[in-house]
């Protein structure tokens, strides 16, 4: 079974474009696809569409965009670190967002890796490949239970 990355992404170009790069990494991960923050917890925590989902399977990975309609990548990042089943889970921030202040406060919040997404695509396509490949392949995790 392979182990699952959670794409936290409303921009359905953007979340394409990573879709793309990981599969030309080979990354044969299973990849769920969700459109906002509250859709994010709602799989995490098994509420919502996703009251039947096994919970003992949480994602190896999950790659957070910031700006997003519901709720916002700072709100899902401080409840994922704010419950102990989800809080030693590797949080990748994946925003366009210029702002300084959005990489301070998403590591202080806890996220695990802060990547600015390139505007161009061939530039977006190769960080996400580099962001797969590291935090799939290298980055040793904890289970988390």
């Amino acid at each position: 079974m392979n182990e699952i990355i959670l794409l936290v992404e409303d921009n359905p170009r953007d979340a394409a474009l990573t879709l793309r790069a990981f599969k030309k990494s080979n990354i044969a991960n299973e990849v769920v696809v969700v459109g906002d923050g509250v859709e994010a917890l709602d799989y995490l925590f098994g509420t919502g569409l996703y009251t039947d989902r096994d919970l003992s399977i949480m994602p190896q990975m999950v790659l957070l965009d910031l700006n997003m309609p519901k709720m916002g990548g700072f709100e899902v990042l401080e409840r994922i670190r704010g419950d102990e089943r989800t809080r030693r889970l590797p949080v990748v921030v994946f925003t366009s967002s210029p702002a300084e202040e959005d990489m301070i406060n998403s590591y202080k919040l806890g996220v695990n890796s802060f990547v600015r997404k390139p505007v161009n695509q061939d530039e977006f396509i190769e960080a996400t490949k580099h962001v797969g490949l590291y935090w799939l392949l290298v980055n040793e995790v904890p289970q988390v239970r």
